[in-house]
Protein backbone atom coordinates (compact mmCIF):
# COMPACT_ATOMS: atom_id res chain seq x y z
CA UNK A 1 0.00 0.00 0.00
CA UNK A 2 3.09 2.25 1.16
CA UNK A 3 4.63 1.83 -2.48
CA UNK A 4 1.15 2.78 -4.14
CA UNK A 5 0.77 5.83 -2.03
CA UNK A 6 4.34 6.87 -3.22
CA UNK A 7 4.52 6.22 -6.89
CA UNK A 8 1.07 8.45 -6.93
CA UNK A 9 2.84 11.29 -5.10
CA UNK A 10 5.87 10.93 -6.87
CA UNK A 11 3.59 10.74 -10.58
CA UNK A 12 1.54 13.72 -9.59
CA UNK A 13 5.22 15.42 -8.72
CA UNK A 14 6.19 14.93 -12.09
CA UNK A 15 2.72 15.88 -14.18
CA UNK A 16 2.41 19.12 -12.03
CA UNK A 17 6.17 20.07 -13.07
CA UNK A 18 5.61 19.75 -16.51
CA UNK A 19 5.49 23.48 -17.70
CA UNK A 20 3.63 25.31 -20.80
CA UNK A 21 4.51 28.66 -22.52
CA UNK A 22 4.73 31.63 -19.70
CA UNK A 23 6.39 32.87 -16.68
CA UNK A 24 8.43 30.13 -14.66
CA UNK A 25 11.31 29.48 -17.06
CA UNK A 26 15.05 30.29 -17.04
CA UNK A 27 14.51 31.81 -20.44
CA UNK A 28 14.63 35.06 -22.26
CA UNK A 29 13.10 36.73 -25.71
CA UNK A 30 14.97 39.66 -26.71
CA UNK A 31 14.08 41.94 -30.29
CA UNK A 32 14.17 45.41 -31.72
CA UNK A 33 11.44 47.90 -32.77
CA UNK A 34 12.36 50.06 -35.46
CA UNK A 35 9.86 53.29 -37.02
CA UNK A 36 9.17 54.09 -40.40
CA UNK A 37 8.17 57.33 -40.63
CA UNK A 38 6.13 58.19 -43.53
CA UNK A 39 4.69 61.54 -45.04
CA UNK A 40 1.49 62.37 -45.86
CA UNK A 41 2.03 61.21 -49.48
CA UNK A 42 3.50 57.74 -48.41
CA UNK A 43 6.61 58.86 -48.86
CA UNK A 44 9.32 57.61 -46.13
CA UNK A 45 10.91 60.16 -44.36
CA UNK A 46 12.93 58.45 -41.67
CA UNK A 47 13.33 55.49 -40.19
CA UNK A 48 14.66 55.34 -36.85
CA UNK A 49 14.58 53.16 -33.24
CA UNK A 50 11.90 53.05 -31.36
CA UNK A 51 12.32 54.47 -28.19
CA UNK A 52 9.85 53.78 -25.12
CA UNK A 53 7.16 51.48 -27.29
CA UNK A 54 4.91 49.44 -25.77
CA UNK A 55 5.62 45.43 -26.85
CA UNK A 56 3.51 42.70 -25.63
CA UNK A 57 3.91 39.19 -25.28
CA UNK A 58 1.03 36.48 -25.80
CA UNK A 59 2.12 33.22 -24.16
CA UNK A 60 1.27 30.04 -26.47
CA UNK A 61 -0.55 29.95 -29.52
CA UNK A 62 -3.88 29.50 -28.70
CA UNK A 63 -4.06 32.62 -26.41
CA UNK A 64 -5.58 35.77 -28.29
CA UNK A 65 -5.52 38.56 -25.54
CA UNK A 66 -1.74 39.62 -24.80
CA UNK A 67 -0.18 38.04 -21.23
CA UNK A 68 2.48 40.85 -20.40
CA UNK A 69 4.31 44.27 -22.02
CA UNK A 70 7.34 46.05 -21.73
CA UNK A 71 8.50 49.14 -23.68
CA UNK A 72 11.52 49.59 -25.64
CA UNK A 73 14.88 51.08 -24.73
CA UNK A 74 16.31 54.14 -26.16
CA UNK A 75 17.73 51.62 -29.08
CA UNK A 76 14.14 50.21 -29.71
CA UNK A 77 15.42 47.38 -27.62
CA UNK A 78 13.18 44.95 -25.46
CA UNK A 79 13.40 42.13 -23.48
CA UNK A 80 11.14 39.33 -21.90
CA UNK A 81 13.01 37.22 -19.33
CA UNK A 82 11.90 34.05 -16.90
CA UNK A 83 10.24 32.24 -19.59
CA UNK A 84 9.71 28.67 -19.74
CA UNK A 85 9.53 26.71 -23.10
CA UNK A 86 7.24 27.00 -26.03
CA UNK A 87 5.51 29.48 -28.33
CA UNK A 88 5.31 33.08 -27.87
CA UNK A 89 3.70 35.81 -30.16
CA UNK A 90 5.81 39.08 -29.67
CA UNK A 91 3.94 42.51 -31.28
CA UNK A 92 3.56 46.11 -31.17
CA UNK A 93 0.97 48.22 -32.88
CA UNK A 94 1.50 49.94 -36.37
CA UNK A 95 -0.35 52.96 -37.79
CA UNK A 96 -3.13 51.76 -40.32
CA UNK A 97 -4.69 54.27 -42.54
CA UNK A 98 -7.07 51.43 -43.78
CA UNK A 99 -8.20 49.92 -40.60
CA UNK A 100 -11.17 50.84 -38.32
CA UNK A 101 -9.13 51.44 -35.26
CA UNK A 102 -6.27 52.85 -37.09
CA UNK A 103 -3.75 50.55 -35.57
CA UNK A 104 -2.91 47.22 -36.04
CA UNK A 105 -0.45 44.33 -35.02
CA UNK A 106 2.83 43.59 -36.11
CA UNK A 107 3.53 40.50 -35.21
CA UNK A 108 6.17 37.57 -34.95
CA UNK A 109 6.46 34.25 -33.48
CA UNK A 110 9.33 33.18 -31.41
CA UNK A 111 9.98 29.44 -30.20
CA UNK A 112 12.15 28.56 -26.68
CA UNK A 113 13.29 25.54 -27.35
CA UNK A 114 15.24 24.79 -24.48
CA UNK A 115 16.11 26.21 -20.83
CA UNK A 116 18.50 29.37 -20.09
CA UNK A 117 17.89 30.11 -23.76
CA UNK A 118 18.45 33.77 -24.63
CA UNK A 119 16.24 33.80 -28.07
CA UNK A 120 16.69 36.85 -30.85
CA UNK A 121 13.07 37.71 -32.41
CA UNK A 122 13.07 38.86 -35.62
CA UNK A 123 12.60 42.83 -35.94
CA UNK A 124 9.09 44.67 -35.51
CA UNK A 125 8.86 47.47 -38.04
CA UNK A 126 5.87 49.92 -37.23
CA UNK A 127 4.73 52.85 -39.30
CA UNK A 128 3.77 56.24 -38.64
Amino acid sequence: MRKIVFLTVVISLFISCNKSEGLGGTSSIIGKVTIENYNGAGVLLATYPAEDEKVFIIYGNDNTTYSDKTTTSYDGSYRFDNLSEGMYKIFSYSDCNTCDSGQEAVIVTVEINDKGQVVSANEIVVKR
